[in-house]
């Protein structure tokens, strides 16, 4: 992990989006949406927040294991966080980039998943 409170909160808030009590809540999984949030995702399709929403509130899939969690500073109030998914037979690389405004949350403004070919 890290010793930057600020990237530390970021991937806590990332994890936090995993977790199914918050996907499959509106209202919580909401707060770490950024209003203008948009998503490339694994599938290739686009999502926008409303959508992600909706989408995580019908998910019922356990979460996956998450690991090789790396944040990186892009600006004072912009972080990177890139981070590999694992859930049976499927492995993702993704990226996450968060940013906040004056002295709000860390929220997630844009998401990129990207199915690795299996093994072998």
């Amino acid at each position: 992990m890290t010793d930057d409170p600020d990237l530390q909160d970021v991937i806590d808030r990332e994890l936090r989006l995993q977790d199914p009590v918050v996907r499959q809540a509106p209202e919580l999984g909401g707060r770490l949406l950024d209003p203008d949030f948009h998503e490339f995702g694994a599938s290739g399709r686009v999502w926008d927040r409303a959508s992600i929403l909706a989408m995580m509130a019908d998910d019922e899939a356990p979460p996956p294991v998450t690991d090789e969690l790396a944040a990186t500073r892009l600006a004072d109030d912009v972080v990177l966080l890139t981070y590999r998914t694992r859930r049976p037979g499927q492995t993702a690389l993704r990226s996450s980039v968060w940013r906040r405004h004056g002295d709000g949350p860390w929220r997630v403004y844009f998401h990129q998943a990207t199915v690795l070919p299996p093994a072998g």
